[in-house]
């Protein structure tokens, strides 16, 4: 068996990819319930970010955290097609989720099934992220663990709907953020710790791409997408403040006339 290290770099990534998870569900919430005050396309583009910054984040702690993974006697290169796919699968089941929520007349039913279906949403991604290794040995998983980190995703993907319904203030929404921020990261360690390697030693090559080589660039990119986005939306006038805006300029509009 081969030795598994989740933080061969040590605390910087998994301190790290908790920023990342934190930072995409604060914009997400914040860009859901701009989307909730809104109507018509604004409600629809709003909502397209707020699922695009959670399945962003979700996926780059994911690969951020892959960064500190090594297993002793084998290399590690990730298939770069299937790697792509999980980031796929975690903007389209974050999008599902969010549009059930932010459309639905039925919160409650919305919920449930929203949340049902990002966590397994969010679990496929981590699984499939997770197939997209390449080693010299077999991956084994323990089916316990698997299914808690399985139920991990869905109670935390079902709380951040919830969240992004009924929080509204900065600060609820910041300290909903680090909560969710560790169930995401509790979710990605839990599925790792469901793993174990069986390495069979070989001198011939590995196909795929290395993590600095592919992961590193992609998340440097996807994080500095959250980070644009974060400001854009902190820059961006709330519905209420645009109302007020409007009802000021009331008045001036009727006294010029």
């Amino acid at each position: 068996m081969g030795h598994l290290d989740h933080a061969a770099l040590g605390w910087l990534t998994p301190a790290l990819s908790y920023v990342m998870a934190c930072i995409g569900a604060a914009l997400g919430l914040r860009c859901t319930v701009r989307a909730l005050g809104a109507t018509g396309r604004s409600r629809r583009n709003w909502l397209i970010t707020a699922a695009s910054a959670i399945g962003t984040g979700i996926w780059t702690m994911h690969f951020v955290a892959m960064l500190g993974f090594s297993v002793s006697g084998t290399d590690i290169r990730y298939d770069v097609p299937l790697t792509i796919v999980s980031l796929l699968v975690a903007m389209i089941v974050v999008c599902a989720g969010v549009f059930a929520v932010g459309y639905s007349k039925d919160r409650a039913r919305a919920l449930f099934l929203g949340g049902l279906t990002t966590g397994l949403g969010v679990a496929s991604m981590h699984y499939l992220g997770m197939a997209a290794v390449r080693l010299h040995g077999g991956v084994h998983y323990d089916p316990a663990l698997v299914g808690l980190s399985v139920l991990i995703a869905v109670v935390a993907a079902t709380a951040a709907l919830w969240a992004a319904l009924n929080i509204k203030s900065p600060v609820a929404v910041t300290i909903a953020s680090l909560i969710m921020g560790a169930a995401v990261s509790s979710m990605h360690y839990t599925g790792m710790f469901a793993v174990s390697v069986r390495v069979n030693p070989s001198g011939a090559a590995l196909p795929g791409a290395t993590a600095m080589q592919f992961i590193f660039p992609l998340a440097v990119g996807l994080g500095s997408y959250l980070f644009l986005t974060s400001a854009f939306v902190a820059l961006s006038p709330t519905t209420g403040e645009r109302e007020a805006s409007a009802s000021a300029q009331r008045p001036v509009a009727s006294v010029t006339r």
